[in-house]
């Protein structure tokens, strides 16, 4: 068995950024990269809006720049996914995809979110190349082009909203016949002429040669009046919610009713003293990068001090 005095679980921005705090405060910490190293920024391709890249940046690029600014105040980096915690036991234990199991005194929790998906083969066949779950992230590739989202909550009113400040024209293909979102949202949609609301809308398919040309679409699908057509698109855009990967650690920690992990006011602090919660796992609000890396400094900063006393 293994120990480690600080065990960041994630390798997304939050993780690598906390692991780059706490190596430089010599608590050497060990990071497990997962399933999934750089996180879920490496299945966009550029990104714009992260500060001190005028021209933007490759994302994989941006997520091997951070990793090995991590390595060089020397976090270790574990290729290994977490199957399974211990948080009721000091210092807590941790079990690896490969049956290893470690210890450490503290552990930062920055294991992020998951889009939801419809489960199209499209959607990961276009990934990057026309599909996307940001819209704040990937709007700005769409400047006067015709792009969809998918949903009808308050997620997929407010991505429409902002895209129609973006694109020339907006689809919202919603399932049912209603909107699930706030009347204020619904009243900011259909007053927008930019925005179109397909209703009781699936789709079922995407299309284009070198990205995403438009949309296989179905209305009032196993109705008298089903109807199927190609809508024409240049992005199509994911709104139907995120699942934060907190599965492992919510029979210890508070989590509310989406799975996010309760932190303590504005602390990475969670209901275990030592344990820590960074990024998307704890952020069901804003969900960006670089509010990400903050809040991985932030979670470094408090472990320090955690271990310190």
């Amino acid at each position: 068995m293994s120990h480690t005095k600080l065990l960041i679980i994630g390798s997304g921005v939050a993780g690598y950024t906390a692991a780059i705090y706490a190596g430089r405060a010599n608590l050497q910490p060990t990071l497990l990269e997962g399933l999934q190293p750089g996180g879920q920024l490496t299945i966009t391709t550029e990104v714009e809006n992260f500060p001190g890249f005028p021209d933007g940046v490759d994302a994989n690029e941006l997520m091997d720049n951070i990793r090995r600014q991590a390595e060089r105040f020397g976090t270790k980096m574990l290729p290994n996914a977490c199957t399974k915690v211990d948080l009721d036991v000091r210092p807590f234990r941790v079990t690896l995809d490969g049956g290893e199991e470690w210890t450490a005194d503290s552990i930062i929790i920055a294991t992020g979110a998951s889009a939801k998906y419809l489960g199209l083969g499209d959607e990961q066949k276009y990934m990057g190349r026309g599909v996307s779950a940001c819209a704040t992230c990937d709007g700005f590739f769409y400047r006067k082009k015709v792009v969809a989202v998918v949903g009808g909550g308050d997620t997929a009113c407010e991505e429409a909203s902002y895209l129609a400040g973006i694109a020339s024209k907006v689809y919202l293909i919603v399932r049912k016949p209603f909107l699930r979102a706030s009347k204020i949202m619904q009243e900011r949609i259909f007053s927008n002429e930019k925005i179109e609301v397909l209703f009781e809308t699936n789709t079922i398919g995407l299309y284009g040669e070198n990205g995403v040309e438009g949309a296989h679409l179905i209305y009032r699908k196993g109705e008298s009046d089903e109807r199927r057509y190609d809508l024409p698109i240049d992005g199509f855009f994911l709104a139907i919610g995120h699942h934060p990967n907190s599965e492992l650690f919510s029979p210890w920690l508070k989590t509310n009713e989406e799975g996010y992990i309760i932190t303590e006011g504005n602390t990475p602090c969670t209901s275990i003293p030592g344990v820590f919660a960074a990024g998307d796992v704890a952020d069901a609000k804003y969900r960006q990068a670089v509010i990400a890396a903050g809040s991985g400094a932030k979670a470094a900063m408090e472990a320090e001090k955690y271990l310190a006393q």
